[in-house]
């Protein structure tokens, strides 16, 4: 009677939109309906599905129907689909979030805003407005169809996966990671550690690293040869960290000054100084994902603050204190929830509000007492090869270590480890951008060994992939561009190496 009367109010739906009875048989038959979530051994079903979809939705519009009635047949059918089957996760609305993060990086420099003077983060009474978070409980719900027929110690469920090994060509692991040697090396921070590399959002060219000589390098790839565009400088200490906006029009950089700058990255000027809260070393930072007006900054004095880079002031409410240093930060995919790691080895999850920047602190881990976590890096794993969002850690135990998030406080869960030179270097991993489309998935990082190593999380035994040797010193930071074509690593003496993967 529930599932008559849901499909009933569909219907109504859908008529909203311009379909009648008929034209909803022919287009939504019944057995086609929901297929992602009744057929999750089967994703190439819900591939089809979402591709039939979105042309018919096409056609529709194509029709000239009152785009009113869309907007009220999606809230609708939205609101149905909540009903039936719960609150979407993150990956299942990847359009509107998408959509919503350029918003927000669109006016990074434009419209940015103080929360604690705004008077729409409150309701109409006065009262700050909650977020959902039952995402990851969700999600958990939905996997358990897949890994109750997983064999014991499976991390994640490739093996059903299709239609993306289609999509990637059915490679292994290890020849989607075959490099062909060194694309280019550059030195221009020779003699002092690069404790961070990153290529810029969404870019497969543009790349930038910080150096403890207090400057920042941005660099270009293409065209041949490549060149350092701009170096930034201002900072009178080492650069501890850097992080780029989703736009990449701005990048804010943390300093052993005490300081952190917010760079235009078109002409290389520095726009605003924000001096630190505590007149501490700044050792970290990250952008607030879904809100790049916000930035969320550690400190030498155990303290975490969330800063607004429109106007330079401490988010009121958006501070809070660990047990040691802040060396390492990182936000879920949808910014819900924040992990800051310190030097006495606690890793701290945090409540983000989204309406006000206010932080709650949630759960502690102590992964090794008295070892510093010096990366942390999350992922969404919400997709049909890996639905299990993860966070990557690295903590100077000479261990990369691997966590399950297993609910939607931030509670971690360790799933494996792989072996790794790391005892004192501030070592960092990255999570392969394209790991879902691919036969596996892996995980980078660097190594006091001086290589760079490619792990497989799927693999029990002899998990390592590929090896990278070429630096003369500790690889400290890893990264890859958008479409894995290139990595970057760099080291404690300051070299930076792009390596060339090999094309199949």
């Amino acid at each position: 009677m529930v599932l008559k009367s849901h499909r009933h109010r569909a219907c109504s739906a859908r008529m909203y939109f311009g379909l009648g009875s008929k034209q909803l048989m022919h287009k939504h038959p019944p057995h086609c309906r929901y297929n992602a979530y009744r057929t999750p051994n089967f994703p190439q079903f819900r591939t089809q599905y979402i591709r039939r979809r979105s042309q018919l939705l096409r056609d529709n519009a194509k029709a000239g129907y009152d785009p009113s009635l869309r907007k009220q047949y999606l809230r609708l059918r939205s609101q149905l689909l909540a009903q039936r089957y719960g609150p979407l996760s993150e990956q299942s609305s990847f359009r509107a979030y998408s959509n919503s993060i350029v918003r927000s990086s669109r006016t990074t420099l434009d419209r940015m805003e103080d929360f604690d003077d705004d008077p729409r983060a409150l309701g109409a009474r006065g009262h700050r407005r909650s977020v959902s978070r039952g995402s990851y409980q969700l999600q958990a719900q939905m996997n358990r169809v897949v890994y109750d027929e997983r064999p014991p110690g499976s991390v994640v469920p490739t093996s059903v996966a299709e239609a993306s090994r289609a999509m990637a060509g059915d490679t292994t692991l290890s020849e989607n990671y075959a490099f062909a040697g060194m694309y280019h090396i550059f030195d221009q921070h020779v003699d002092e550690a690069v404790p961070k590399v990153q290529f810029a959002n969404d870019d497969k060219h543009l790349l930038a690293c910080c150096s403890l000589d207090g400057t920042i390098s941005v660099c270009q790839l293409v065209p041949t040869p490549p060149v350092v565009l701009r170096v930034l400088k201002g900072h009178s200490r080492g650069v501890s960290d850097f992080a780029w906006s989703l736009s990449n029009d701005i990048i804010v950089s943390t300093s052993l000054d005490a300081t952190m700058r917010i760079w235009a990255t078109e002409d290389g000027k520095c726009i605003r100084e924000i001096p630190d809260p505590d007149a501490s070393e700044l050792l970290c930072c990250t952008f607030q994902p879904m809100n790049n007006n916000l930035t969320v900054v550690g400190n030498g004095k155990h303290n975490l603050h969330v800063v607004n880079i429109s106007t330079g002031k401490k988010v009121k409410g958006g501070s809070s204190k660990l047990t040691g240093r802040v060396l390492a930060l990182s936000f879920d995919s949808p910014g819900r929830i924040l992990w800051a790691g310190d030097d006495k080895g606690s890793v701290f999850s945090f409540l983000f509000d989204m309406a006000t920047g206010k932080l709650t602190k949630a759960k502690r881990l102590v992964v090794n007492e008295g070892s510093s976590i010096t990366s942390i890096s999350a992922r969404s794993w919400i997709s049909r090869e890996a639905r299990d969002p993860s966070l990557l850690i690295n903590a100077c135990i000479n261990k990369l270590l691997l966590y399950r998030v297993v609910d939607n406080e931030g509670t971690l869960q360790l799933k494996r480890s792989f072996q790794i030179q790391q005892s004192s270097h501030p070592v960092r991993s990255i999570f392969c951008p394209l790991m879902s489309f691919r036969q596996g998935a892996c995980v980078v990082t660097g190594s006091e060994d001086m290589c760079v190593y490619f792990f497989d999380v799927e693999r029990a035994t002899k998990a390592i992939v590929n090896k990278l040797q070429g630096h003369s010193a500790a690889v400290l930071d890893v990264s890859f561009n958008c479409d894995e074509s290139l990595l970057a690593s760099s080291d404690a003496k300051g070299m930076v190496i792009v390596w060339k993967r090999e094309q199949k």
